[in-house]
């Protein structure tokens, strides 16, 4: 194997460990690339180094990080996939080399114009997966060979998978933190009510799209919305918190849950297209002798009345939200809610197992149902449903009690 740059080739794979320094791994995306880069310009004895990570919406690649070129990445460069240099090795995940840097073979003036006058490229991929382009440049002229392309492979798999473990964990953490802001932070008072909730990510901390919204509009009408985006990671999350967002919006136009949810769905078949969702919607008003509910493709709650057994309200189901739905066509159906009564809403967390039909964890669900407290029951329908059961997908759960007294009809603060 031969090399242009200096030092012989098993000093310069000996210098590779330095780019597996555990003291790396306590540093952000950001920095991680900017040591990265600065180790590669030295191992391979460039002047120039970069990193452009693939965006896919966009279907181009970003400068993210620079070293001898930092001007590409304060200017936002941007390079569409198959144009000019960075574009062509995104587009054919090939390694290319430049002898000659100018407007017609890369399409980024600043290449040019600092002067280089050789480059190498190499894909950074994990699997299929593109993740983005590592280039270095010459100042001097000075050609890449066969042993600088081996080399800066090497690197570029070392980077791909820095980057994807950087990612992954960032993309849980803003994931966490997103899907966290996004439940209630208080729950409404209405008179006669109480509420308990559950929220329990997977096992295997793959976080997903479930929330639970409770909230009270000027009149003091009570909306409960129970809802999961199909999907995991962070387009979940966002996706979710959009759908929440429009759900919220629309709920103060005074419109009824199955308008609310129609409305959402065109919202989110123009915006979101490819996403979906299921959503359970009741809207309760004072006193709360009655609940309206509309289903989009999502189980309806389970109801426990006194002397009577827990079971699935009778309600009238539609297809999930982001489904081309036919405008106009989703129904509600209205649910008394004796006194003493009991309301559990959840995701299908809850009731799933693996090869067990759906019957069996709605069947669960009802004998866990039990009369008292909001808090109670939800300890109780926890520790009966899920007991030491290992999730594999997240669940939530509100629970609602109403109180067998008489209450006063009072408009309730917004929430």
């Amino acid at each position: 194997m031969s090399t242009s740059g200096g030092g012989s080739d098993d000093g310069r794979l000996a210098d590779l460990q330095t780019l597996i320094d555990t003291k790396l791994t306590s540093l952000d995306l950001d920095n991680l690339l900017d040591e990265l880069l600065g180790r590669v310009r030295d191992i391979l004895a460039v002047d120039t180094a970069a990193v452009l990570l693939f965006e896919r919406g966009a279907d181009g690649l970003v400068a993210r990080a620079a070293c001898g070129i930092e001007d590409e990445v304060r200017q936002g460069v941007r390079v569409p996939v198959g144009v000019g240099f960075a574009g062509r090795i995104a587009a054919t995940r090939q390694t290319v080399r430049l002898d000659r840097v100018d407007p017609t073979t890369v399409s980024n003036p600043i290449l040019w114009e600092k002067g280089i006058k050789t480059m190498l490229g190499v894909p950074l991929l994990r699997g299929d997966e593109l993740l983005g382009v590592l280039h270095v440049g010459r100042l001097d002229g000075r050609p890449f060979g066969d042993g600088d392309e081996v080399l800066l492979q090497v690197v570029g798999d070392r980077i791909a998978g820095a980057i994807q473990t950087r990612q992954l964990a960032d993309e849980r953490a803003a994931t966490g933190l997103l899907e966290r802001s996004l439940l209630p932070t208080k729950l409404p008072s209405c008179p006669g009510l109480a509420f308990a909730t559950r929220y329990v990510g997977a096992e295997h901390k793959t976080i997903g799209g479930d929330w639970y919204d409770l909230f009270t509009v000027a009149s003091g009408q009570l909306w409960i919305v129970m809802g999961d985006v199909a999907g995991h990671g962070l387009q979940a999350a966002v996706v979710m918190g959009r759908i929440r967002s429009a759900l919220r919006a629309y709920s103060l136009l005074d419109e009824s849950p199955e308008r609310v949810l129609d409305l959402v769905d065109l919202k989110v078949n123009h915006f979101e297209l490819g996403a979906m969702a299921t959503v359970a919607c009741a809207v309760l008003d004072p006193p709360y002798e009655t609940m309206r509910i509309a289903l989009a493709g999502h189980p309806p709650p389970v109801i426990a009345a006194p002397r009577q057994p827990a079971a699935l309200a009778e309600v009238e189901p539609s297809p999930p939200i982001g489904t081309q739905f036919s405008f106009g066509n989703r129904r509600s159906t209205t649910v008394p809610l004796a006194p003493d009564s009991v309301v559990a809403f959840y995701t299908d967390g809850l009731i799933e197992r693996r090869g067990e039909s759906l019957d069996v964890g709605f069947s669960r669900l009802r004998q866990a149902m039990s009369l008292g407290p909001a808090e109670n029951v939800a300890r109780d329908i926890m520790r009966h449903v899920i007991g030491n059961h290992v999730p594999q997908d997240d669940i939530a759960l509100v629970v609602m009690s109403r109180s067998g007294s008489p209450v006063e009809t009072t408009r309730s603060a917004p929430q």
